[in-house]
């Protein structure tokens, strides 16, 4: 599970309302016809309208400066592994959003009229998307641009001479074009894996707009905040103040294993997502030290997300691997944390 906290963007052209982001997430529904649709919903409710949801984002602001956020975007991304172990269910995912987000306002560090945040308080609307798309920061376009900018060059040559600009075999450089679509590294169904094409196989994932202000627009609940949870004496009195990141995460796991018996490898889980941040060498030697089964499990994990793995199995006393080891699985398994691909 790979999960992120976002503010609601205000630089620049950006707008205080949360129509445009409303509207990102509608994309989806584009074409289809009514029964198809993924619609909002909140704890209680579905089939919620994107109009009903950016009245109430932007109607929930009370006290809100024009710099401060409105809202917050959070995204649940379950792995590959973990969708078909709920066979990419929507409404698992919706239900397992439901509980993940009473652990998100068990986060929060703060008192409301005498008592803990709950997730009533919390102003939320959830959509769970289907498909993703190829972007420029994936491997599979990165490694295919070479391919992908002489075939540009060669339209372009195709172009010029059809303009009468210049002279050459149009033929010559079409076939030029389809060898070169198919000698590029990435294909899908044939076909050389550009950008916005979608991604194989289960890619749900829900997108989350909660409001930066409790449902009685009164109390700011900042995910974002730079304090962690404390307390802090203002005014002679003891308050409680910040959201801690690591235990919403850790919960929200936590929550989805529970929920549906899933059986988390190691390279699965947040800590060891914060162990490879921190001590790169420590999450390698975790990894070596599993016991069989699940090291086997997680070798296949890091292998399918594009990890030389090899590296891991090179003999040696605590783990001292070589700097060029290290550097190269650092760089190979940091890429797929990004990517969500091994869900940590």
């Amino acid at each position: 599970m790979y999960i992120t906290i976002t503010a609601q963007k205000l630089e620049g052209h950006y707008a205080q309302s949360a129509t445009d982001f409303v509207d990102y997430l509608e994309k989806e529904n584009a074409g289809k016809p009514t029964p198809d649709m993924e619609h909002f919903f909140d704890q209680y409710q579905d089939d919620i309208s994107a109009e009903a949801v950016i009245k109430d984002i932007d109607g929930n602001t009370a006290k809100l400066k024009r710099t401060e956020p409105k809202f917050y975007s959070i995204t649940l991304n379950p792995s590959q592994r973990e969708l078909k172990h709920i066979k990419d269910s929507p409404e698992a995912l919706k239900r397992y959003t439901r509980e993940a987000m009473k652990d998100y306002a068990k986060a929060f560090n703060r008192d409301i009229d005498g008592r803990p945040v709950h997730v009533d308080d919390i102003k939320y609307y959830a959509k769970v998307e289907r498909q993703r798309t190829f972007k420029g920061t994936d491997k599979q376009i990165r490694d295919n641009q070479p391919y992908a900018t002489k075939i540009l060059e060669l339209e372009q040559q195709i172009r010029s001479i059809q303009r009468g600009e210049h002279t050459g075999n149009i033929k010559m450089l079409q076939k030029n074009i389809q060898r070169l679509e198919r000698e590029a590294p990435y294909q899908l169904d044939g076909k050389r894996i550009v950008r916005g094409m979608a991604k194989p196989g289960p890619q749900s994932h829900i997108h989350i707009i909660v409001s930066r202000k409790d449902v009685s627009n009164r109390y700011s609940l900042s995910p974002g905040s730079k304090y962690k949870a404390s307390e802090v004496e203002m005014n002679g009195k003891t308050v409680k103040r910040g959201f801690d990141r690591d235990a919403f995460y850790k919960n929200a796991e936590k929550t989805f294993d529970a929920m549906f018996s899933y059986k988390r490898n190691y390279v699965e889980t947040y800590t060891a997502r914060k162990t490879y941040l921190k001590d790169p060498k420590l999450y390698f030697h975790m990894i070596t030290k599993l016991p069989t089964n699940e090291k086997a499990m997680a070798f296949k994990l890091l292998q399918k997300s594009g990890v030389n793995t090899a590296l891991l199995r090179i003999p040696t006393n605590t783990i001292q691997l070589t700097i060029k080891a290290i550097n190269a699985l650092k760089k190979g398994i940091g890429k797929a944390i990004e990517s969500g691909s091994i869900g940590i």
